[in-house]
């Protein structure tokens, strides 16, 4: 009996074996016609094919100039630089990219593209207005004198280099009228903290960034009241001839300034009158 079901038990393996086999030899075919598996269940996907340089370029303008969207126009300019590096096209839409987000606010973008557009041709024409709209896009974010001013700092950096790279350029005016700005910002900012010290009794401090003021920063509008706090600052320690010497400076310089008036004031309260000491530090920086 044993042997009975051992001879049956047997012969249907090798029957499973040999279906096995014959279906594996009906498939064998379609899969050498196939490149992958996927080819049994459905057609490949065709490849994407590049469209013309030319097209996506010319429908990135009219995204940007008709329908004003200036993002979707960005995102065409980079497609031809993905789908055609290093063509003549590529090279005029990178700057094209970098001017359309820089008019969406999407100032690390065009920053980005800007730098490669100059890493990738220095010699252009074009990368004079590549250096200036990453200058512009630091510029364009320089916060309020309580907050940080690292994007202050980066948009000097930046537009100084337009102007000594490419001075004979339009955007190296407009640079210099953007530094200048920018620097009467940083300036701000240490007349803002040099209030601060000068309210808490720290004179030293506030002397410290009233200096700032006028020995980096005396061509922007706050040097007049950092030369009065100056004046302040020095009566309030006992340096008489230094807060005399500010007073002088403030009015050679400054005649008709209200923060003149005001050191005259303070100094004559003392019996004091503004007397120019040659050997200091202020009169130095005006010399």
């Amino acid at each position: 009996m044993a042997g009975s079901l051992g001879t049956s038990y047997g012969s249907d393996r090798r029957r499973r074996l040999w279906a096995s086999l014959l279906a594996l030899a009906l498939v064998a075919p379609l899969l050498g016609g196939c490149d992958t598996l996927g080819g049994l269940f459905g057609p490949k996907d065709d490849p994407v094919l590049d469209e013309p340089a030319d097209k996506l370029y010319n429908e990135g303008l009219y995204l940007l100039n008709e329908k004003r969207d200036i993002k979707g126009a960005a995102k065409k300019f980079d497609e031809v630089d993905r789908q055609h590096p290093y063509s003549e096209w590529a090279r005029k839409s990178l700057i094209m990219s970098a001017y359309a987000y820089y008019e969406a606010g999407a100032y690390d973008d065009s920053i980005g593209a800007a730098r490669r557009y100059i890493q990738l041709h220095p010699g252009s024409p074009d990368a004079a207005y590549a250096q200036f709209l990453i200058g512009s896009s630091y510029f364009d974010q320089i916060r309020d004198i309580s907050r940080d001013q690292d994007r202050t700092e980066k948009a000097i950096a930046t537009l100084d280099e337009v102007i000594r790279k490419f001075p004979d350029t339009e955007y190296a005016a407009s640079a210099k009228r953007k530094i200048a700005i920018a620097r009467d910002q940083l300036a701000g900012k240490e007349i803002m903290l040099g209030r601060y010290y000068l309210e808490r009794r720290d004179y030293t401090g506030a002397i410290n960034r009233f200096k700032v003021v006028v020995t980096r920063y005396q061509t922007t509008r706050h040097v007049e009241e950092a030369l009065l706090r100056l004046t302040e600052s020095y009566l309030a320690i006992g340096v008489v001839a230094e807060a005399q010497t500010s007073a002088a400076v403030l009015g050679h310089n400054f005649p008709d300034s209200r923060w003149y008036q005001d050191a005259f004031q303070l100094l004559n309260k003392r019996g004091l009158q503004p007397s120019e000491n040659r050997g200091s530090w202020i009169s130095r920086a005006f010399s």
